[in-house]
């Protein structure tokens, strides 16, 4: 199977590659590239425009992103409840360059759910609906025997849904066990 987009062997604006994960979630955010670059700008001291800014997350020849501003753009990222799933989606990616896999996992509630038996109920009904998601997947790529750009985002996302909710599920069995052990 190879990975094709228009005929050209590239992932331009997949979240396959980590820049172009950076640069879809920094023009999600409220404010887009604008406010990203108002923001590096207070935290570093020295200015950055929205267009320099824009074809440094593009990489446009002779542009680059440096860590530390890729750092600062996901504390900034991180501060809107809509992108926080997002904001990191970028060091996932360039792990998966790497051979790496790294997730997101939100923050349990502080003293866990009330009925953790119920929580575990709920995710186990959201894993069989992911696994029937990502096996169709699958079988839409199976059937032309080519992988494109977009069904190989598709089969990412659900992927890193799916291991995401298993943390999460975990999470809950761990909290569950514990709890039933204090009554012992």
């Amino acid at each position: 199977m190879q990975l094709v987009s228009g005929g050209t062997m590239t992932c331009r604006r997949s979240d396959l590659n980590w820049r172009d994960a950076l640069h879809n979630a920094v023009a999600r955010a409220p404010g887009g590239v604008q406010e990203a670059a108002a923001f590096v700008t207070r935290r570093r001291g020295k200015a950055i425009s929205a267009e320099s800014l824009r074809k440094k997350l593009k990489g446009i020849e002779g542009e680059s992103v440096s860590m530390e501003m890729a750092e600062i753009l996901t504390d900034w990222l991180q501060l809107f409840v809509d992108t926080q799933a997002v904001a990191t989606d970028w060091i996932a990616s360039l792990g998966g360059q790497f051979g790496l896999m790294i997730d997101f996992v939100p923050p349990a509630p502080l003293a866990g759910w009330p009925d953790e038996l119920a929580a575990i109920q709920a995710k186990l009904l959201e894993l069989h609906s992911l696994t029937g998601q990502l096996a169709g997947a699958g079988i839409e790529v199976l059937a032309d025997g080519r992988v494109s750009v977009p069904e190989a985002d598709r089969i990412q996302d659900l992927s890193r849904d799916i291991r995401t909710l298993c943390f999460r599920l975990e999470r809950n069995a761990n909290r569950a066990a514990t709890r039933m052990g204090e009554g012992e």
